[in-house]
């Protein structure tokens, strides 16, 4: 199974912004961890703080036999171009978001993603990752 994590504005900075709400692991590391946890999967990292990029990289993946994590960062809630980038290919998504969204500002409170996804895990940290991968795994899709 290929896995495509794909995560969006200042998911770079993790380990160094606000580590009280993001933790205190970057993901590079973080992503060592999975592979290392899952090494039957073929575990492929996608990072940009361009919309247009996360677009074209969705683009690219997502007529392929993979499964998309998408952690879209602000982009969330605020990009119906993402939203519709992810309806418009075949590969399934599930959202991830470190921080829990309901507990923050109300503009955080709505993802045009998690429309377009089959589900949307937040507030477990980068635990949320782990879950999608075993949703991905006890699924028929």
């Amino acid at each position: 199974m290929i896995i495509d994590i794909v995560n969006g504005p200042n998911l770079n900075l993790l380990s160094k912004r606000e580590p009280e709400i993001y933790g205190s692991m970057s993901f590079e590391s973080y992503l060592e961890v999975l592979k290392s946890t899952y090494p039957s999967l073929t575990i492929r990292y996608f990072q940009s703080n361009h919309e247009g990029e996360l677009i074209d990289y969705l683009h690219a993946i997502g007529f392929e036999k993979t499964h998309i994590i998408i952690n879209a960062g602000a982009y969330s809630h605020t990009s119906i171009a993402i939203a519709d980038a992810l309806r418009s290919i075949t590969a399934p998504a599930i959202e991830v978001h470190l921080s829990n969204i309901y507990r923050r500002e109300s503009f955080r409170h709505h993802s045009y993603i998690a429309q377009a996804v089959q589900g949307t895990i937040c507030g477990l940290g980068l635990k949320g990752y782990e879950l999608a991968i075993e949703s991905f795994l006890n699924s028929t899709t």
